[in-house]
């Protein structure tokens, strides 16, 4: 059976200034109900986790970013009766790596789905919605 995306709870990357200007977060924003402004959240069928200064010029720090995730993971667990498509945030125009990123998210509850980009880094206990 094939997966419905359009169900699922789109998680991008996000700037501190609410800006989705390009990538997923542009893509968010014109498809999936992300708010202009609106950069950390759920707004729509959209999740927003920041990857990016208010100035869109810098990344945020790894720990910083990490703080986010397990926000977003929290809300996650809490919100059970729905479904996550987490794409490969910060690997984008933040400029990082598969492999910084991928192991912040295995202590992600069930209903969190990944890119496929990042089953060598999460393993097969993971479910995986497809790639970009």
């Amino acid at each position: 059976m094939a997966l419905d995306l359009d169900n699922l709870v789109f998680v991008f990357g996000s700037n501190l200034s609410g800006l989705h200007g390009a990538g997923a977060a542009r893509f968010a924003e014109r498809n999936r109900g992300a708010v202009r402004g609106v950069f950390l959240g759920r707004s729509g069928m959209s999740y927003a986790i920041p990857t990016k200064d208010k100035a869109i010029r810098k990344t945020l720090a790894l720990p910083v970013i990490q703080h986010y995730i397990e926000g977003f993971l929290n809300y996650a667990f809490w919100h059970d009766k729905e479904e996550f498509q987490v794409t490969r945030i910060g690997c984008g125009l933040a400029g990082l790596k598969d492999e910084q990123i991928a192991p912040l998210f295995k202590k992600a509850p069930r209903n969190c789905l990944f890119d496929e980009a990042w089953r060598p880094y999460l393993g097969d206990n993971f479910r995986y919605w497809g790639t970009v």
